[in-house]
């Protein structure tokens, strides 16, 4: 694998959990919304990634970006889906968007859940970013070395 290769694997890395991140903190923000624009309380949603291969303009040194034969990937964020789960319902007669027996519908997001996927999608990030912080170090040492 190329330079190039690390680091637009890398970045394309970075750039998913980064989305990710923005999703997890919008479902955090609205876990108790109970009334959306599209009617009814906010859904959870999740984040979709598909590995791509490069594009032939971004394969290094003209040839194939190859490693044993098998194409380098990268990531990207193909879709955003609702979480199907049921909502969870409380009793509070008294809130104005309980139903006619006195439940409120509120988001299907568990906190903990969502912390633990945003500390996985923070740790992917940062292994992305050392992965470029070494590939520059080489890059640096190997410029010393034809010095």
């Amino acid at each position: 694998m190329g330079f190039d290769s690390m680091v637009q694997v890398s970045a394309g890395g970075m750039s998913a959990q980064r989305f990710r991140l923005n999703v997890i903190a919008s479902n955090l923000a609205n876990q108790n919304t109970t009334r959306t624009p599209e009617g009814g309380p906010y859904r959870r949603r999740d984040v979709v990634f598909q590995a791509t291969p490069p594009k032939p303009e971004e394969k290094t040194g003209g040839g194939p970006a190859t490693n044993s034969g098998n194409p380098t990937m990268s990531v990207q964020v193909v879709d955003v889906i609702t979480d199907p789960s049921p909502l969870v319902m409380k009793y509070e007669p008294d809130h104005p968007d309980a139903n006619s027996d006195g439940y409120v519908a509120y988001p299907n997001i568990n906190t903990f859940e969502e912390m633990v996927n945003m500390l996985s999608a923070t740790r992917s990030y940062e292994a992305n970013a050392t992965i470029m912080k070494n590939a520059k170090e080489m890059a640096d040492k190997t410029i010393d070395l034809l010095k």
